[in-house]
């Protein structure tokens, strides 16, 4: 999969600093042989998994979880970035490369006992999974996989979830 989906990745050098190669996801989305091919490819990793719910992150992990949930007939759970959400909040601050964000999710989304399945655009560092994966627990759910579209090795994200199954579509080596 690594080598068909990687066609559809936008390597952005020098963004959004000299020396930096991005790579660019948003040609996944916008080719509908890329999407559904990532779409597909994150519900082939879940095959054979007992779980009930998806959960994502603002923004990316939206548009990935979604149809995701959909296809697979469970629920999706949102997180938000703080102040988004309208009933009664969890939240859990985490780390950015210079300073930190909070997300949030709905208190009542998850019940003790749950099984759930974070999906993402991208794994790097792991901090966002790492909040996500912190409110599910506090919640009493029990996160059992986490299933991204791009993998930057040299950030070592895996490191940060190494108690978690973790896949993800693409891998770079790098950290960009």
């Amino acid at each position: 999969m690594q080598n068909e989906l990687e066609r559809f990745v936008t390597s952005i050098p020098d963004y959004p600093k000299p020396g930096v190669l991005f790579r660019d996801i948003t040609t996944i989305l916008s080719d509908p042989e890329g999407f559904e091919m990532a779409v597909d490819g994150l519900i082939e990793e879940l095959k054979g998994l007992d779980f009930d719910y998806i959960a994502g992150s603002e923004s990316r992990g939206f548009i990935f979880g979604a149809p995701v949930a959909y296809a697979t007939k469970k629920g999706f759970i949102l997180v938000r970035k703080k102040g988004k959400l309208p009933r009664e909040t969890i939240s859990q601050e985490y780390a950015l490369e210079y300073g930190t964000a909070t997300l949030e999710m709905h208190k009542d989304a998850i019940k003790p006992g749950d099984r759930v399945v974070i999906i993402d655009d991208l794994i790097a560092t792991g901090g966002t999974t790492k909040a996500m994966i912190d409110m599910i627990e506090r919640l009493g759910g029990t996160v059992v996989k986490c299933a991204f579209v791009m993998e930057l090795k040299g950030l070592n994200g895996r490191k940060v979830l190494e108690n978690y199954d973790v896949s993800s579509l693409l891998s770079y080596e790098g950290n960009r």
